[in-house]
């Protein structure tokens, strides 16, 4: 009887082991709080809604997703670390990081743990140049957007003094020197280069630096927290130049940061994803949640949907098997249109194009497009 009963109960848990292991597991990682909390946000609610539609669809290849989050804080080694637990937790696909200096050394630790990683917002081209199996991305490139960024300015702001300003960061300086390096090949050369340190508050001394060179125009490689800063201490000191980034400031939290002064700032990022007719029902989902899905959410949105069509497509929930999926060049159905990947993990369709922040008829400033 003793024997049967063990027996028993030993069957019992493999019932529920085998019950736990049909679960695939998802991480989402990024910055859940600190200064860039908005856009963890934007992933981490992405991913949320698209794991709810995809498992009440049956979920994939018969196996329902559970999410995992891991908040980095925006910082490289807390990055690092939510790399770790999510290998100890057997997650075995990444939607993430938000920072291109968070996803370039957490990439390292996915790749040795078997986990495929898909950021929707780290752009800079290290991400994907390292020749690693695991990592992809939705979104464009730094080179990619500050050529358009820097071409524009050449053309816009031609004989104009030009001040080019980052924030020492692999994103944010990156970009920066893409920028650069575009409206310089157009013969357009800066009169200020300067770094600032992210997350200082009184950026007053750079304010200064920029009305002694009488710039016309700020070129910023950064998010929008110093961007807001940057922008409402130039107001405060009678510079009203305007400021011109990229898709780190893709966030209505800018505005709120930048006062009025955020009217007439130009910024670098992909036709609005909210506008794109393959993401009509999922924005609709979103608003009755009273929620805007901006910039990345879309992008986070699409993430799990590749993920889970490759899976189909390879039969497979092998991370390497649908990492060779993605990679072969088919375009796959998202809700920010058709997505193809190279051979690095960059999508074979880069666009960005350019937007003004302007305020409507409602006094609400927002960004854009540019005809």
């Amino acid at each position: 009887m003793k024997k049967v009963l063990l027996t028993s109960v030993a069957m019992i848990g493999l019932v529920y082991a085998g019950a736990a292991s049909a679960q695939i597991k998802i991480g989402v990682a990024g910055p859940i709080t600190g200064p860039n909390a908005t856009f963890g946000a934007q992933l981490k609610n992405g991913v949320e809604q698209a794991v709810e539609d995809i498992n009440a669809a049956g979920g994939i290849n018969g196996q329902k997703l559970q999410i995992s989050i891991g908040d980095d804080v925006s910082d490289p080694k807390q990055g690092v670390s939510v790399a770790n637990k999510f290998a100890g937790e057997g997650v075995k696909f990444v939607v993430g990081h938000f920072n291109s200096g968070v996803s370039i050394p957490a990439s390292d630790v996915y790749a040795e743990a078997g986990i495929l990683q898909i950021t929707p917002a780290s752009t800079n081209p290290t991400f994907t140049e390292r020749k690693l199996w695991n990592t992809f991305r939705t979104c464009g490139r730094d080179d990619q957007q500050g050529g358009v960024a820097g071409n524009y300015l050449a053309d816009k702001f031609k004989g104009k003094k030009v001040a080019v300003v980052h924030d020492k960061t692999p994103y944010g300086k990156g970009l920066a020197d893409e920028t650069q390096k575009a409206m310089n090949a157009k013969g357009l050369k800066e009169v200020v280069y300067e770094g600032i340190n992210p997350g200082e508050k009184d950026y007053s001394a750079l304010v200064s630096k920029l009305k002694a060179s009488a710039v016309d125009v700020v070129y910023f490689g950064g998010l929008h927290t110093e961007a807001g800063l940057i922008i409402r201490q130039m107001r405060d000191q009678g510079l009203n130049a305007p400021l011109m980034s990229g898709d780190g400031i893709v966030s209505s939290e800018f505005v709120s940061i930048a006062g009025p002064g955020a009217e007439g700032t130009l910024m670098t990022f992909s036709p609005d994803p909210r506008k794109n007719p393959n993401a009509k029902d999922v924005v609709a989902k979103f608003k009755a949640k009273n929620y805007d899905p901006e910039a990345y959410t879309l992008y986070s949105y699409a993430a799990v949907q590749i993920i889970a069509e490759a899976a189909k497509q390879a039969n497979s929930v092998d991370p390497k098997k649908i990492a060779e999926t993605m990679k072969s060049g088919k375009p796959f159905k998202t809700v920010i249109g058709d997505i193809g990947f190279d051979a690095k993990g960059d999508i074979t369709r880069p666009d960005y194009v350019m937007y003004t922040w302007t305020k409507g008829a409602d006094g609400k400033i927002t960004y854009t497009e540019n005809n």
